[in-house]
């Protein structure tokens, strides 16, 4: 991006950014920073959240920027409002303008920041995300009950969906898995083998609340399932009786290419396999997954056309390899090159 930049012509930096990322196809919010001037962007599909927050400083009044809206309440800036899709809002001593650079058809906006990658007190499209996750959990008790003696999370992203879930069903709510608080996600780790041995340093069962007990266990999503399988194991050994597992959304079944770094279908438990297959992987009881119209119950909004979903059912907003083993890696590869054609700007290059 910052090379497609430097080589485009313009007058303005923000006719500059706006001619450049009018070329750009995929997934992006942005905050550029000109000597004078904070210019936002996003685009025109939406597949990522930007908000607008105020600060209203003595004298200087303040406009920020950032991803989610909880990052807004930790410097006490004011929610303004989302940057819209194909937007291009701008920030300096004249105040606020925008202009619509780039348009589409429909919106896409990657429907997994909703599920997991959002923090849960963040807003999206007006939307609690706490309390969209617990609903979650509410719909996937009416979609797939069991009886059992406990619910339990897979700590801490299935922590809301285990809440709701217990909630609906009426089965208790406990914590059987402690967490510990220095280790990072698994679920980004670059190599298999740091994954397995995170997630054995990261989570410790409770032999004593899960003994002898049969468990809904919650969690919000099946990746690869090795930390599924793995979990489940520890809770075997710990003596729980019968695992039920519940997940917070539909099976992920194809990668994505808007920015989550998941490589190949090859990657996914779920690609090419049945949810029995998949049970028997990783070794539970039962698995049930909530389906598409109940995620979008939960999420408050009636049609999941405003979406991007290509994760469950691989219906992806723009064009992207269709062969069987898709590879993200073999699609980002010609991306790699430095080259941008054209001469640079001598008004507007960056100098060193």
């Amino acid at each position: 991006m910052a090379r497609l930049i430097e080589h485009t012509h313009g007058r303005t930096w923000e006719e500059v950014i706006r001619r450049s990322f009018a070329r750009v196809v995929g997934a992006y919010s942005c905050g550029v920073i000109t000597p004078n001037q904070l210019i936002a962007l996003r685009d025109p599909y939406g597949f990522r959240p930007l908000c607008i927050g105020f600060i209203p400083l003595a004298g200087q009044p303040a406009h920020v920027v950032a991803s989610e809206t909880c990052a807004l309440d930790t410097v006490n800036a004011t929610f303004v409002r989302e940057v819209q899709p194909g937007e291009m809002v701008v920030m300096d001593q004249h105040g606020v303008h925008s202009v619509t650079f780039q348009t589409s058809n429909k919106h896409a906006m990657c429907v997994f920041e909703f599920i997991y990658f959002a923090r849960p007190d963040s807003i999206l499209k007006n939307c609690e995300l706490e309390e969209a996750r617990i609903r979650m959990g509410n719909e996937l008790a009416r979609e797939a009950p069991v009886e059992a003696d406990m619910v339990i999370p897979f700590p801490d992203s299935g922590t809301p969906a285990a809440i709701g879930y217990a909630e609906a069903s009426g089965i208790p709510f406990r914590e059987a898995l402690m967490k510990s608080r220095y280790i990072n996600r698994t679920f980004i780790q670059p190599d298999q083998s740091l994954r397995e041995s995170g997630v054995m340093l990261k989570l410790n069962p409770l032999p004593r609340s899960i003994r002898g007990k049969r468990l809904v266990a919650v969690d919000d999503s099946i990746v690869r399932g090795t930390t599924s399988r793995r979990i489940i194991d520890r809770l075997r050994t710990a003596g729980a009786k019968e695992i039920h597992m519940r997940i917070s959304s539909p099976p992920m079944r194809f990668p994505c290419f808007m920015g989550v770094d998941i490589g190949s279908t090859k990657e996914l438990i779920a690609f090419g396999r049945t949810v029995e297959e998949i049970r028997k992987h990783i070794g539970a009881d039962s698995l049930e997954y909530l389906s598409i119209p109940g995620l979008m119950r939960a999420i408050g909004r009636g049609t999941a056309q405003e979406f991007c979903r290509a994760c469950f059912d691989g219906s992806y907003p723009v064009p992207v390899p269709q062969q069987l083993e898709m590879d993200k890696m073999q699609f980002e590869l010609p991306l790699k090159s430095d080259h941008v054609p054209g001469p640079p700007s001598p008004a507007l290059t960056p100098k060193a």
